[in-house]
């Protein structure tokens, strides 16, 4: 699944921006580090109802540079990735990983 242009690009919601931090010790620039991941994988697309249309939503799971192996919801607004939640991955998600 082709999702990610060059060069990849990122939002971040104002109002939202340190509720990774908060709730799961995961920062922006951790978050940003699973796209760069080359052995990420993408693992399902959902819809998610937001009105009048439908947003689709994202999983990918991959591993900072530091060996965090970070399980992350995100969407595409404008050709930028907009991360919607992360968190650690549990055991069996990071079964998934090569």
């Amino acid at each position: 699944m082709e999702l990610f242009k060059d060069p990849l690009e990122f939002e971040w919601d104002s109002g939202n921006q340190e509720k990774n931090l908060v709730k799961h010790r995961v920062s922006n620039a951790e978050c940003e580090e699973i796209f760069f991941d080359s052995h990420k994988r993408v693992l399902k697309e959902m819809f998610y109802p937001t009105g009048p249309g439908h947003e689709k939503r994202y999983i990918v799971i991959g591993k900072t540079p530091k060996g965090r192996a970070l399980y992350i919801v995100f969407t595409i607004r404008k050709n930028r990735v907009r991360v919607i939640s992360a968190r650690d991955m549990n055991r069996k998600e990071r079964g998934l990983l090569p």
